[in-house]
C-alpha cells in the first residue's frame, strides 16, 4: 500500500514533469513533491496508529495516548493539504491548477474517510475495553491475585489523580500570589500618585489663595480710583462753573 502511495505521489502530477526547463517551475515542482511526500507520509502513519488502537490499545489510557497522537498527525496532515491547495492557486497553468486541486479534493476525501476509519476504531476499542473490565470485575470476586492487581492498579491511579490535583492547586496557589502582587503593586502606585496629586492641589490651593488676594486688593484700589477720578471731575466743573461765573457777573 505504501509504495502504491508513494509511486502514486511522484505519478499524479504529469504537469510538473512538463516545468522543468523554468527554474521558477522547477521550483514549484519541488515544492509541490514536498508537500506531496508529507501528505502521504503522515497519511500513512495516522493509519498505523488506527492499525494500533485496533491491536494494542487495552486500556484507556494506552487509547488517550494514541488519540493524541493522530490528533497532532490529522492537524498536519490538513495542514499539508492546505498548503497543497495554495501551491495549485500560484500555478500558471489552468490545467495544472485544475489537476492539483483535483488531488486535493482527493486527498481531502480520503482524509474524512481516515476519520471514519479513527471513529469506528475508537468505538470498538471502547466496548472492547468495557467488555474486558466487566469480565475482570466478575473473575475478581472469586481470583485475589487479579482483585490485588485491581487494588494496586487504582491505589496507583488515585495517587497520580491526587498529584495532579496538588500541581493543579500548588499552580493556582502561585498564580494567586502572583496576582496579589501585583495588586499590591498597583496600590503602592496609585497611593504614590494620590499623594502626589495632594501635594499639587495644597500648591494650587496656596495659589488660588495669593490670586485671591491680589484681586481683593486691585478691587479695592479700583474703588479709590473710582472714587479721586469722581472727586477730581467735580472739582474740575466746580472751577470751570466758577470762571463762568466771574466772568459773567
Amino acid at each position: 500500500m505504501y509504495n502504491f502511495l508513494y509511486c502514486r505521489c511522484w505519478g499524479i502530477f504529469p504537469y510538473m514533469r512538463s516545468a522543468r526547463g523554468n527554474s521558477k517551475m522547477a521550483t514549484g515542482d519541488v515544492q509541490i513533491r514536498l508537500c506531496v511526500q508529507e501528505i502521504v507520509k503522515h497519511d500513512l502513519q495516522v493509519k498505523a496508529l488506527i492499525q494500533d488502537i485496533r491491536e494494542k490499545a487495552d486500556t484507556e489510557d494506552k487509547l488517550n495516548e494514541i488519540n493524541n497522537q493522530i490528533k497532532e498527525k490529522i492537524q498536519v496532515l490538513r495542514n499539508r493539504i492546505e498548503d497543497l491547495e495554495r501551491l495549485a492557486k500560484e500555478q500558471d497553468k489552468e490545467t495544472d491548477k485544475v489537476n492539483i486541486l483535483n488531488d486535493v479534493d482527493n486527498h481531502r476525501k480520503q482524509l474524512h474517510s481516515t476519520q471514519t476509519a479513527l471513529r469506528k476504531a475508537n468505538l470498538a476499542c471502547k466496548l472492547a475495553i468495557d467488555r474486558t473490565a466487566k469480565e475482570d470485575l466478575l473473575s475478581g470476586g472469586t481470583n485475589p491475585e487479579i482483585r490485588k492487581r485491581k487494588n494496586k492498579e487504582s491505589l496507583a491511579k488515585t495517587a497520580t489523580n491526587i498529584t495532579g490535583n496538588l500541581m493543579n492547586i500548588s499552580r493556582m496557589m502561585a498564580s494567586s500570589v502572583e496576582q496579589s502582587e501585583e495588586a499590591m503593586q498597583t496600590l503602592v502606585t496609585s497611593s504614590k500618585t494620590l499623594q502626589e496629586t495632594h501635594e499639587e492641589f495644597k500648591g494650587m490651593q496656596g495659589v488660588i489663595q495669593t490670586s485671591r488676594r491680589l484681586l481683593t486688593k486691585y478691587n479695592r484700589r479700583e474703588i479709590t480710583d473710582k472714587l479721586l477720578i469722581i472727586l477730581a471731575l467735580a472739582f474740575f466743573f466746580a472751577t470751570v462753573l466758577y470762571i463762568l461765573k466771574r466772568r459773567l457777573w
